[in-house]
């Protein structure tokens, strides 16, 4: 029976104090009292959760590079987390239940690995990566039958806006949708720039009233992912890649403040007991410190 055809049903909430058996059903339990019972848990969506998904794969990442088993398991644990939130809400909804996400993930596993299920022989890692491009194209063609069309942009690879904004411009530009040189890119930024300025009125004195009212805080949004935008077109025309010079700028920016920080502990004080003319101080000191 298929996921359209059965009735779905969202999984009974654990009763009491429940105790960690390491069973799936019992997860599921716990995460269906969580919905029934946590004022947060209740308020989340499907959509309201995308962020926490994205999140929490980013630090398994840092968790594996780092080997330590204990942060392993529990950013293991936060990624499944997001699986068992969103099936739960999903079934809440009728629509499908973590049974029909395994199904699904069983019979994709299965087709795109003819060479081990299958007569197929294929001989080495490349030949195993041209006969999953080849599936997954045989996958697209089927879902173009469903009617979802397949257009030149939907193959932008899944990953952190950056990276999907760099893909996206990529694939435009191999059609002929670009500048020549990075000159436009940068007149492109200057003009979106501009255009976010547009929308927000400044208050100076006190950055904390920008005059952002709940009628044009999109308009703002909008303008602000035009501009973030615009900025990875200059990183592409320059050959550079967008998501690894944001992550270096990330890292240099913990690396100096952990450096103000430590300055301030080494006299005594913490980062609340300083102002930001002392902190500023520490900030070119950290700069310094990273040219000696």
């Amino acid at each position: 029976m298929s996921s359209q055809e059965k009735k779905i049903t969202a999984p009974t909430p654990v009763p009491g104090t429940p105790e960690a058996s390491g069973e799936l059903a019992d997860l599921l339990s716990l995460m269906a009292r969580l919905r029934a019972d946590c004022p947060w848990d209740k308020k989340q969506s499907n959509h309201s959760l995308i962020p926490y998904a994205i999140e929490e794969a980013y630090e398994l990442g840092e968790a594996v590079q780092s080997d330590d088993d204990e942060d392993i398991k529990g950013e293991l644990g936060d990624v499944l987390l997001q699986v068992v939130f969103h099936c739960q809400m999903y079934a809440e909804q009728g629509r499908f239940d973590i049974s029909d996400v395994i199904t699904t993930l069983q019979e994709k596993l299965i087709r795109r690995h003819p060479h081990v299920f299958e007569a197929e022989t294929l001989q080495d890692e490349a030949a195993v990566k041209e006969r999953w491009d080849e599936i997954k194209a045989e996958e697209q063609q089927a879902r173009a039958a469903r009617g979802k069309p397949q257009r030149r942009l939907d193959n932008t690879k899944a990953g952190s806006a950056l990276m999907q904004a760099q893909d996206v411009q990529k694939q435009a530009s191999k059609l002929g949708f670009d500048w020549e040189g990075v000159s436009g890119a940068f007149d492109k930024l200057d003009e979106e720039i501009a255009d976010l300025k547009a929308e927000i009125v400044d208050k100076p004195k006190d950055a904390a009233k920008y005059n952002i009212s709940k009628t044009n805080i999109r308009e703002i949004e909008k303008e602000l992912g035009d501009c973030m935008f615009a900025l990875v077109n200059v990183a592409r025309k320059l050959n550079l890649d967008a998501e690894t010079a944001t992550l270096t700028c990330v890292h240099k920016f913990k690396s100096r403040f952990g450096y103000i920080e430590d300055q301030l502990a080494a006299a005594g004080k913490r980062l609340e007991d300083s102002d930001i003319n002392e902190m500023d101080a520490l900030w070119e000191a950290a700069k310094q410190h990273e040219r000696d």
